[in-house]
C-alpha cells in the first residue's frame, strides 16, 4: 500500500504547560502519532510552543535581571531552545510507542529557520503576548530597548511580539529528504525560528510564527496528501459555544470561506486553522484537511469523526 503523506500539526493539549506536563503529555501523544504510522501515514510533525517559549523567556529575563552580567536572550534563541527540547520529548515518546509495537522508525528533530518579511505588517503592530507579567517600572524599561508591552489591567504589563507571516523553509530540503528516506520528522517548531535575510546571513527577529500558518505552509511546500490539524475539539462547531452548536462533519474551501465572513470561527482559536486549511488546499487541491482531537485521531482518520474541508 502506497504510504500518505502527512503534516500533523500538534495543539498545546499534546504537549502540556509544564517540563512535567510534557513529560506525560507527549506520552499519550505519542499513541495518537503511532496509530497514524500504523494506519500508513508518513509524518512530518509540527507542534505549537506558546507555553514553552514564554517559560524560557521567563527564565532567560529573570536571569538577566539576577545577574545583570548575563545576556538576555532573544525571542529567537528562545524559539531555538523550545524546539529542542520539545522535539526531544516528542522524538523519545514516539520512538518508544513504535518499539512497542514491533515498529522500528528513526523519529529526527530538525532544528528550522523560517525567512520573514522585515516590511512585513505585522512588525508594525505586533499583537502576539508572551512573557510574564511585569512592573511598570521594568515594562518602561522594555519600552526603552525598543520593545512593545501591552497593560493586562489588575495584573501588570507583559511584552508583545510581531507573527508575520512565513515566507520560506530554510532547512526544507533536508525535511523532504528524509520525509522521502522514511523517516518520522519533527520541524518547524512553534512555528519555527523567524529570521531575516541580509545578505548570506540569517538573523533571528524578535517575533513569533503562527503554528497553523507554517504547518500549511510546510504541507504544501512538500505536496503532502494530508494535513491534520489536531486540537482541543473533535469537530468544527457552526456557532460555537451557544445551545445553537452544530458539528460540521466536511466542508469545502468555498463554504469555508463562506463561514469566515459570516464570523464563525474565533480570531486566537479556530480561525487560523481554517485559514491554514484554505491555504493548503490552494496549493495542493488534490489534497484533504482534517480537523479533529488529539484523542479522537484514530477514528477521524478511518472516517468516524472529524471535519474533512477539500477544496
Amino acid at each position: 500500500m502506497s504510504k500518505k503523506k502527512a503534516v500533523v500539526s500538534l495543539g498545546h493539549d499534546a504537549l502540556g504547560y509544564t517540563t512535567l506536563e510534557q513529560k506525560d503529555a507527549v506520552r499519550e501523544t505519542a499513541k495518537a502519532l503511532a496509530d497514524l504510522v500504523e494506519n500508513e501515514y508518513s509524518l512530518v510533525i509540527t507542534h505549537s510552543n506558546g507555553p514553552q517559549v514564554s517559560m524560557i523567556h521567563k527564565a532567560m529575563t529573570e536571569l538577566r535581571r539576577i545577574y545583570p552580567d548575563y545576556t538576555a536572550a532573544p525571542m529567537c534563541v528562545c524559539s531555538a531552545m523550545s524546539q529542542g527540547y520539545v522535539g526531544y520529548d516528542i522524538q523519545n515518546a514516539l520512538k518508544a510507542e513504535l518499539l512497542s509495537r514491533g515498529i522500528s522508525k528513526t523519529v529526527s528533530t530538525i532544528l528550522t529557520q523560517v525567512t520573514v518579511d522585515p516590511y512585513d505588517e505585522a512588525f508594525y503592530e505586533p499583537k502576539k503576548v508572551i512573557g510574564r507579567y511585569m512592573t511598570p517600572e521594568e515594562a518602561a524599561m522594555e519600552e526603552r530597548k525598543g520593545n512593545y508591552v501591552v497593560e493586562s489591567p489588575g495584573r501588570g504589563f507583559r511584552r508583545v511580539v510581531a507573527a508575520p507571516k512565513p515566507m520560506e523553509i530554510v532547512e526544507l530540503p533536508a525535511i523532504r529528504t528524509l520525509l522521502n528516506d522514511g523517516q518520522i520528522v519533527i520541524a518547524c517548531g512553534g512555528g519555527g525560528i523567524p529570521v531575516i535575510e541580509q545578505k548570506c546571513m540569517l538573523k533571528g527577529a524578535s517575533a513569533v510564527i503562527e503554528k497553523d500558518s507554517i504547518a500549511s505552509r510546510l504541507a504544501s511546500d512538500l505536496q503532502c496528501d494530508e494535513l491534520i490539524i489536531l486540537t482541543s475539539v473533535e469537530q468544527v462547531m457552526l456557532q460555537f459555544g451557544t445551545p445553537e452548536a452544530e458539528p460540521v462533519a466536511s466542508m469545502t474551501t468555498t463554504q469555508a470561506q463562506k463561514y469566515i465572513e459570516d464570523g464563525e470561527f474565533g480570531e486566537g482559536t479556530m480561525l487560523p486553522k481554517i485559514e491554514a486549511a484554505i491555504h493548503y488546499l490552494e496549493k495542493c487541491p488534490d489534497g484533504h484537511v482534517l480537523i479533529t482531537a488529539l484523542s479522537a485521531a484514530d477514528r477521524a482518520v478511518r472516517g468516524k469523526t472529524g471535519t474533512v474541508i477539500t477544496k
